[in-house]
């Protein structure tokens, strides 16, 4: 196998997802098998399999998939689970997603975006995604409760309304500002009410926005 068969790049980012610690065989298997090409603007399609930032449209970014994996596997997701993932994006963390939960939701607050994810997710024959133009932070409450949330962009602290739309015993892992760090954290759903707080890991991300991008 050589440097130009699409298996090589796939191969070797399941390497780096172990060497990173993660090793949940679904998650691997997921990201292994969710082509990034459709995802990636088309100067940076030689780096589609990098474990590096690319940029997309609006300003906006494409996330480490090591730091992808991390996320997904501290979600600890179940073939049954309902998830919401706030920050489309490319809608490449969708896809992956799709692989590993029964339904998603997935919101944005730039029409370009939503509308080049659903366009690159349709391109994969993925029905199992939901795609919405709405201001992520106050969630999708019509579909709530949700058994997993993901947040892709970092908050101060987890938003009320995401709070009030997981469900107890479910998960939401978030990158939260703590001083001038961007701490993963994950949050489960206990049955008082309260969130059971963990590190997943560190990593940048730029912080979510309120409302609807009135240009983009």
């Amino acid at each position: 196998m050589d440097e130009s068969d699409p298996r090589f790049h796939a191969a070797r980012l399941v390497l780096q997802l172990r060497q990173a610690g993660v090793m949940d065989q679904r998650v691997t298997e997921a990201l292994e098998k969710t082509a990034r090409e459709p995802f990636v603007p088309r100067p940076f399609l030689d780096s589609a399999w990098e474990n590096v930032e690319l940029p997309i449209d609006c300003g906006q970014t494409l996330t480490r998939p090591v730091t992808v994996g991390a996320m997904l596997e501290a979600l600890d997701l179940r073939r049954e689970n309902t998830v919401l993932e706030i920050g489309t994006g490319s809608g490449y963390v969708a896809a992956v997603l799709s692989r590993l939960a029964r339904r998603i939701y997935s919101i944005d607050r730039y029409r370009t975006l939503v509308d080049r994810a659903r366009l690159a997710l349709d391109q994969l024959g993925i029905s199992r995604a939901e795609l919405r133009l709405a201001d992520g932070l106050l969630g999708w409450p019509e579909a709530a409760p949700f058994d997993r949330i993901l947040l892709m962009g970092s908050v101060p602290e987890l938003p009320v309304a995401i709070k009030a739309q997981v469900a107890v015993g479910g998960i939401v892992v978030a990158p939260v500002e703590r001083g001038s760090e961007r701490l993963v954290l994950r949050f489960d759903h206990q049955a008082d009410g309260t969130f059971l707080e963990t590190l997943v890991t560190k990593a940048p991300f730029a912080p979510l926005q309120p409302g609807v991008a009135r240009h983009l």
